[in-house]
């Protein structure tokens, strides 16, 4: 049985507070639609973990610094609720825009110290965007629990870092990656891909594992990076935005693995741009 598409908030809050009532825990998983196995892996984690589940899907325009990007991003209403219909949520959030940004709207969250650098210095403006969206949606749907994919590990970290910051009652529970048979990690850009990218699309995970192998074996930081670079590339890749080793916790730079850590990279496929990371723990 489908779930109910809910457009506005008066709705979505007219339901949370009968389950509420009634003694229910509410879960929210964020997405912006095109769904895939991932998003599904982290519906399958909401379930287990709550009474009542919404999945939201906005497409947000002010986490994306490139407008082509934002035109480009897949819109899939309709096969999305086709996906979550066997797992039973219990709401699908569909807001209209006016619902998250009414006219007037003039206030912008912005986290510092996780978001800088990798993604945040690549992408001007983006994570204002998604603190700022997600602390809506969490305030919206009052969830006390919420979750979201370790692909996107810096996004992860900054929605850790707001709700702390901004005493909002929700935990944050990060669900690992779901990848293809080899390795590529699912993503909504990946549709994208046109065959000769997508056969070269796994180098960087190949290149991630390997530098990260490598550097828990005690190879040199630097040295481990520049081969897993020239490995992206050689593997079809047309350039390497970042890769970088940051401490998991803190996302702060690390010259030495002395803590456990992610391995971060975003590189590009002719006009697709890809992240991934892998963790690094000391042996």
């Amino acid at each position: 049985m489908s779930a109910p598409i809910l457009r506005r908030l008066a709705d979505l809050r007219a339901a949370t507070a009968r389950w509420r009532g009634a003694g229910e825990t509410v879960a929210v998983v964020p997405t912006m639609g095109a769904l895939h196995e991932g998003h599904l892996s982290l519906v399958r984690a909401a379930k287990a973990g709550a009474d009542r589940v919404i999945v939201t899907i906005f497409v947000n325009p002010r986490q994306f610094d490139n407008p082509d990007d934002l035109a480009r991003y897949p819109r899939t209403e309709q096969s999305d609720a086709q996906k979550l219909a066997p797992f039973g949520v219990d709401a699908i959030y569909v807001p209209d825009p006016d619902q998250v940004y009414p006219a007037g709207f003039a206030t912008t969250v912005s986290v510092t110290g996780v978001s800088a650098g990798l993604c945040g210095a690549h992408r001007p403006g983006h994570f204002d965007g998604v603190a700022t969206v997600v602390a809506k949606l969490f305030l919206q749907t009052g969830a006390e629990l919420a979750y979201f994919g370790e692909k996107d590990f810096q996004q992860l970290m900054v929605v850790r870092t707001l709700a702390r910051d901004l005493d909002i009652a929700v935990r944050i529970i990060g669900c690992p990656t779901v990848r293809e048979a080899d390795g590529l990690a699912l993503s909504s850009r990946n549709v994208r891909l046109p065959e000769q990218a997508r056969a070269a699309a796994p180098a960087l995970y190949a290149a991630l594992s390997g530098a990260a192998a490598a550097i828990r074996a005690g190879a040199g930081i630097e040295g481990a990076l520049a081969t897993a670079r020239a490995q992206i590339l050689a593997g079809g890749y047309d350039s390497v935005e970042y890769l970088e080793l940051r401490a998991a916790a803190t996302l702060a730079p690390l010259a030495v693995l002395g803590e456990p850590a992610r391995l971060l990279a975003a590189a590009h496929l002719g006009d697709v741009r890809l992240i991934d990371n892998v963790p690094v723990i000391p042996a």
